[in-house]
């Protein structure tokens, strides 16, 4: 998983600098400034002195020594416990700077740790006592400036005031940065345009590394200031797929690029320490891959890419929970270069105690509606009364679902080394490791402040952070045994049939019925204010974007405390819905989950759908032969208007088509004498649209004279005519024996009384059986197949769905900036499509309303057909556009006509 991937990379890069040293020796917020060549000068004038030759690292906090003997363990003396530092043999700090040849530094000290011996990975040794050091660089003249550095260092750590100590560390890198540049001979071509060149920090999990980022026309390319764990990191634009901006320490200054599509694990994650800085690289970039991708050069370029782009693909299957889930974390800010905001995921299963896992039964499941410290009614009930006591500003639970520590103790078994930095050179304590899955799960069930989520690495392929095979000392029990594998529920018969049944469970019919309401708690509507409250989901408030402005704070150490609260305790992540989210469309099963739902049923909703799911679209694709659409050719063309267009019938064998045109007119043609066969008009006003009733017997016209026309083919003449607008007609709909009228009078109206065979012996009875109002002119309406849902557009841009049964709005969504040119529904009802002036093609879903897909052209598009998954668009150039709704493209540009379409 991402995690583990991160680890072996950083290893790969461990083997490139054949260095045992690695950034996670330093402290939390502490940087490596610089590297010497050196003897460990043991016993000092002494008959038993000895040399242990190796490396003298030169940190912000702390002294390493990095013997080149791996028997040998690593030194790290914290400059806090430092007593006095100098050249060796000199006393006086008036002294420390005179001319000597001698190349040694002495370091007296109170507290020494010892690391990694044989290159074991165990919890730290320390020694304490007054004791002294001397350490001999190869190059002598060096003395002098790394004493300086050391006593200035040693200053700031013997600071009382964390902020003061902070401030001093932050200065003296600052001029450290400004006194060097990016390395231009590190470029990859003599011929590389700077672009822009800027100091920033590379960020990996628990620490970050300064240098300089420089920008050119071909790379991007970051320079650490202490050249670990190589010199520069090299990046080819014409690699990069995505980029997003991100929060790093709750303040805009992240950048995190990736070179692949769907990874978790970012190529490099960089912090600036100017948000303008940030937002010129990303602009950089950005204007990179929009030329590249409008020269085609790559397809899939994308800078940040919108949840709902992702959500119409996850809705229709094109994205698994897995994968939908990694896009969400990604575009909330979570990262697995940062632990803080490391990707969540749910706990789905609820029984870890059976014998076999029976995922077609739903009591097997946790329920996804509720956060998991709401799980347990008696402890909610606890914590629900001592949230009603507590002043504001009132929070539910002391912890919070995901933090650096949690995040660890599921990966300390792969990544021990992050657990002792986080932990100061200490494993947890046994009995509180990651023992068992059942174990766990069980303390975030009854724990009074156990709350958290799980991870991406339990839904992936990569089992080793279940297994002990480091062979790592992780300590032993109460009851005696040795941490050693996470124990496994019964069910699972090894860690690999682990993981592939938590990967079965978490794709499973029941968690994709339910995820939605997992994704409101953690990223959507339910994540903050009154929803928050109702769904038992509030945590501290400093745990929300927003939820502290760090730029407010005047107070070094108030900031600072607070920052280091803040990334220890862990973070919420960033809102990404704010109207519930919409379930996903599920393949034809029986629906078992109704049982058990903490929402009210469905099956009695107009919204809910049918027995219709992918097989009845596949079925609409082949007969639409949507999968030769980009195809199409033109093949013969007739002009028999006068003006445009307004609508077009087709008989049911095709011989004949009927059109209607602003010009007044309702025309026959003939396909088969390839002759205009009738020429009628009803008034001089404008005809809006026409249809053909089943049987072929009788073609409907509206009218822009307010009135709605019959006219019979068989006759020849018209045969009765519907007054029932105060305005123009703008568009019609015929379905069971019902006319559905849509009017610039600002009402669509339904009529009974409309017979497929009518006669032209009387005239017929229209009986109003209801008027949908609106605030301004329709243009345009659309019914689902079942005929229970209509959806209208309106002059001013708004989408609403109705619910026929009842004659009410269900959603009301302004999507548009202009009229609303055409709307209909995805053949198995889930989606609403339309077209506008604005050039935009929205899709809206049909059970919450949310408009979870938006494409835009440079042009009106004035009409189209869809499957749900690709659309046929005509715009009022008239050409015609084949857009490919998953992908979020425009995949084929059709010259059809030379006026409007």
């Amino acid at each position: 998983m991402a995690f583990i991937r991160k680890k072996r990379r950083e290893q790969q890069l461990q083997l490139y600098s054949k260095e045992r040293f690695s950034l996670l020796l330093l402290n939390l917020e502490e940087y490596y400034f610089e590297q010497h060549t050196a003897n460990h000068i043991q016993n000092k004038g002494d008959q038993n002195e000895r040399k242990i030759r190796g490396s003298l690292k030169i940190c912000s906090k702390s002294v390493i020594f990095e013997p080149d003997a791996i028997s040998q363990p690593i030194i790290k003396i914290p400059l806090r416990d430092c007593i006095k530092i100098g050249k060796h043999g000199e006393n006086g700090s008036n002294r420390h700077f005179a001319k000597a040849k001698s190349g040694e530094i002495s370091l007296i000290f109170s507290q020494v740790y010892f690391i990694k011996e044989h290159n074991i990975v165990a919890p730290y040794k320390i020694e304490r006592g007054k004791m002294e050091y001397v350490f001999e660089l190869d190059v002598s003249g060096k003395v002098e400036d790394v004493v300086e550095t050391l006593l200035q260092l040693h200053r700031a750590s013997r600071l009382d005031k964390l902020g003061d100590q902070t401030a001093m560390i932050t200065a003296i890198l600052q001029s450290r940065l400004a006194r060097t540049s990016f390395d231009k001979n590190r470029f990859q071509s003599v011929s590389e345009k700077l672009h822009m060149e800027c100091k920033a920090e590379m960020v990996t999990p628990l620490v970050t590394n300064p240098g300089h980022v420089c920008i050119t026309d071909t790379n991007l390319y970051f320079q650490p200031l202490n050249g670990y764990p190589k010199p520069v990191v090299q990046i080819t634009l014409q690699d990069v797929r995505r980029i997003y901006k991100r929060r790093h320490g709750l303040m805009p200054l992240g950048l995190e690029v990736f070179c692949t599509e769907d990874d978790l694990c970012s190529d490099i994650y960089l912090k600036f320490y100017e948000p303008q800085d940030r937002d010129d690289l990303y602009f950089y970039i950005a204007t990179y891959l929009d030329y590249n991708k409008k020269l085609n050069f790559h397809e899939h370029h994308a800078a940040e890419r919108t949840a709902e782009s992702y959500m119409l693909q996850w809705q229709r299957g094109h994205l698994s929970n897995y994968q939908y889930l990694l896009h969400l974390n990604n575009l909330a800010d979570r990262s697995c270069n940062d632990l803080s905001q490391y990707p969540v995921f749910p706990w789905v299963i609820g029984d870890y105690c059976s014998a076999e896992l029976d995922l077609s039964n739903p009591g097997i499941f946790r329920d996804l509606s509720r956060p998991v410290g709401a799980l347990n009614k008696e402890r909610l009930e606890r914590l629900l009364t001592r949230y009603q006591e507590m002043p504001e500003p009132k929070f539910m639970y002391g912890s919070h679902y995901s933090s650096p520590g949690y995040v660890l103790f599921y990966l300390v078994r792969i990544a021990p080394e992050y657990m002792l930095c986080l932990q100061n050179g200490r494993f947890d304590n046994a009995d509180r490791m990651f023992n068992s899955i059942a174990e766990t799960w069980k303390n975030c069930l009854d724990g009074a402040t156990d709350f958290k989520e799980l991870i991406p690495e339990f839904y992936g392929d990569d089992v080793s952070f279940l297994v002990n095979s480091l062979k790592l000392d992780l300590g032993k029990r109460q009851g005696g045994q040795m941490v050693d594998d996470v124990e496994l529920p019964p069910w699972a018969r090894s860690p690999e049939d682990f993981l592939q049944k938590s990967k079965d469970a978490l794709e499973s019919n029941y968690v994709s019925e339910h995820l939605h309401e997992w994704i409101d708690l953690i990223f959507g509507y339910k994540q903050k204010g009154s929803d928050a409250v109702g769904a038992h989901n509030v945590f501290h408030p400093l745990t929300y974007e927003g939820g502290v402005d760090l730029n407010s704070i005047e107070d070094p150490d108030e900031k600072v405390a607070m920052l280091t609260q803040i990334l220890e305790f862990g973070q919420t992540p960033k809102q990404l819905f704010v109207t519930p989210h919409p379930r996903r469309i599920t393949p034809k099963f029986k629906n078992f989950s109704q049982t058990c739902s903490h929402n009210a049923p469905m099956a009695d909703s107009p919204v809910s759908p049918g027995e219709e799911s992918f097989e009845d679209l596949t079925e609409e694709s082949k007969s639409l032969a949507w999968n030769n659409i980009t195809k199409l050719q033109l093949h013969e063309q007739y002009k028999i208007h006068k003006e445009a267009v307004t609508g077009i019938a087709v008989s049911c064998n095709g011989s004949s088509v009927f059109t209607t045109s602003q010009d007044s007119t309702l025309k026959m043609f003939s396909k088969e004498s390839k002759m205009l066969q009738r020429s009628i008009s009803f008034s001089n006003m404008a005809l809006s649209s026409c249809l053909l009733l089943p049987g072929d017997a009788t073609v409907i016209s509206s009218s822009w004279d307010n009135n709605v026309y019959f006219y019979s083919i068989a006759f020849a003449r018209r045969q009765d005519t519907l007054m029932g607008h105060d305005d123009a007609v703008s568009k019609i709909c015929w379905r069971d024996n019902r006319l559905y009228s849509a009017s610039w009078d600002s009402t669509v109206k339904v009529w009974s009384g409309v017979a497929a065979e009518m006669t032209c012996t009387r005239r017929q009875r229209f009986d109003m059986l209801a008027e949908l109002e609106h605030d301004v002119s329709v243009d345009t309406i659309s019914l689902n197949a079942a005929s229970t849902l209509l959806v209208s557009g309106t002059k001013e841009g708004t989408v609403t769905i109705w619910d026929l049964t009842t004659a009410t709005v269900l959603h009301q969504i302004p999507c548009h900036s202009g009229t609303v040119c055409d709307t209909a529904f995805s053949p198995d009802s889930r989606h609403v499509l339309s077209a506008g002036e604005d050039g935009c093609l929205n899709v809206i879903d049909v059970q919450t309303g949310m408009l979870i897909s938006s494409m835009t052209s440079d042009e009106p598009q004035r009409c189209f057909i869809w499957d749900g998954n690709s659309v046929l668009s005509g715009s009022q150039s008239g050409e015609l556009l084949v857009w490919d709704l998953l992908g979020g493209k425009i995949s084929e540009r059709i010259q059809g006509h030379t006026a409007i379409s």
